[in-house]
């Protein structure tokens, strides 16, 4: 990295690191290897039961960034108190292990220039596995969207994608007016993008790739239930928006399809909470899924 200038502010990195020793490694080395100059790196450890501690130890010694080891507090927590130590103006929360572009920060902050009504600016991403290799054109479902300005209404109704988790970048003052990240969500990117519009900001989304998601085993939308419960708890938070209960069951509706096929208990749990009234047409296809019999399995 060159030396900063003046007029470069501050951005601090947060990586909050959960059992990611396999992925923490090139998370960490992408963001040390940044154009822009002027960047923070704090690293949290969150009570790892791998070999996460033993593997940032052995990064922070020979390149010094800021390090901490906690017993588990939660994502939401720890971003929280990484904020209140962060000395940047622009917060970047980064997964352990997902992958900067070189010239993402740099491109970043300079869009966030003169933009003050931007509270958090973000980007498309391109998917890779857990190797490390770029996945095929049928996952890469965030690498060529259009640049999109996005309004509350926008996110929470469902009209225009969203902002990936992999590329966002805060104002600082954006985070502090909502008053940071939930502590009761464990899913912490959809509530505080939803709070940050909901107090007024924009956010814009560039329609070029600026960091590498890591499709693996343990991503947590994997997860159903705990998508389920938090992307629900996350919605309760704005209950008093007209459309809510629509927008709830709506998300039940795709929840319905997407887990009808391979987790068929929570798939029949998730339609008792649906009312005929909104059955669509992904109900339906989500009913053929669930009865649809199972193929016959060949002896090995």
């Amino acid at each position: 990295m060159t030396a900063p200038t003046h007029d470069q502010p501050l951005v601090t990195v947060l990586i909050a690191c959960y059992n990611h020793a396999a992925y923490v490694e090139a998370s960490i080395m992408s963001v040390l290897n940044q154009t822009y100059p002027n960047i923070e790196l704090l690293v949290i450890d969150d009570g790892s039961q791998d070999d996460s501690v033993t593997v940032l130890s052995a990064l922070q010694a020979r390149h010094g960034f800021d390090l901490q080891v906690q017993e588990n507090q939660g994502l939401s927590r720890t971003l929280n108190a990484g904020i209140a130590r962060a000395r940047g103006t622009l917060i970047v929360p980064f997964g352990s292990d997902d992958i900067m572009l070189p010239h993402r920060i740099a491109t970043q902050v300079s869009y966030l220039a003169e933009k003050p009504e931007v509270g958090a600016c973000s980007a498309n991403v391109e998917t890779i596995d857990h190797h490390g290799q770029v996945m095929g054109a049928r996952e890469q479902r965030h690498r060529d969207l259009p640049f999109r300005r996005l309004e509350f209404d926008d996110l929470f109704l469902g009209r225009k994608p969203g902002p990936s988790a992999a590329t966002l970048m805060f104002r600082r003052e954006a985070l502090q007016r909502v008053g940071g990240f939930n502590p009761e969500i464990r899913l912490e990117d959809i509530y505080i993008t939803l709070a940050i519009l909901r107090a007024g900001y924009y956010i814009d989304v560039l329609g070029e790739v600026l960091a590498q998601y890591r499709d693996h085993p343990t991503n947590t939308f994997k997860n159903g239930r705990f998508m389920i419960d938090n992307v629900l708890r996350t919605y309760a938070e704005f209950s008093d928006h007209p459309d809510y209960e629509r927008v709830c069951m709506r998300f039940r509706n795709s929840m319905f399809l997407k887990f009808a096929k391979n987790n068929k208990p929570l798939a029949r749990e998730t339609l008792k909470q649906i009312p005929l009234r909104h059955w669509n047409r992904k109900t339906v296809r989500g009913l053929f899924r669930l009865l649809a019999p199972r193929p016959p399995q060949h002896p090995s």
